[in-house]
């Protein structure tokens, strides 16, 4: 598309937008109140953001040309490990702690008017759409996703503290 209308200095390709990865993955949060993560028996429920992949039966949403910056960070996230992003272990802390406005952040808080999760962890995702007319589709899925492995490990407010004090982030116990 570009190599079409570039003769004319009309245009650019605006910074990383100049190509499109042809894969798609992402980073799905999750929290539980189990006293065990590591349990086959924890139960982990999904953080859903406003406009990224996470339910596979959540329709694509579609905003321009704007777009919701924490879930166009989630998406750069996906490409690197969570140690190069250390905003998402902050957001895994204030989540942890049921944060106000962290919440306005997101579309749906599983934990929203009950206590917070004891631990956060985050899944790596590949996501595809279904074959029209397949099964899945059928069945109203606009999503498929497969895991790709662990994004981030389980983690707690307490295992965080040490985080929290040397990235110099407010402490949970006052302003967090």
């Amino acid at each position: 598309m570009n190599t079409s209308f570039s003769s004319l200095r009309i245009v650019n390709t605006y910074g990383a937008f100049g190509s499109i990865t042809k894969r798609r993955t992402e980073v799905v949060l999750k929290g539980t109140n189990s006293s065990s993560p590591e349990s086959p028996l924890a139960v982990w429920e999904e953080y859903e953001f406003k406009c990224k992949p996470g339910d596979i039966y959540r329709q694509p949403c579609l905003i321009s040309p704007y777009h919701y910056r924490l879930d166009w960070l989630m998406w750069f996230a996906a490409f690197q490990d969570y140690q190069h992003n250390p905003w998402l272990v902050h957001l895994a802390a204030k989540l942890l702690i049921n944060d106000r406005e962290a919440e306005t952040l997101i579309a749906h808080n599983p934990f929203h008017g009950r206590p917070p999760p004891k631990y956060i962890r985050a899944d790596h995702y590949k996501y595809s759409f279904p074959k029209l007319w397949s099964t899945e589709a059928r069945k109203g899925q606009w999503w498929k996703r497969k895991l790709i492995g662990q994004y981030l490990p389980p983690v707690s407010l307490d295992m965080l503290r040490g985080v929290i004090v040397n990235m110099g982030w407010p402490a949970p116990d006052t302003s967090f």
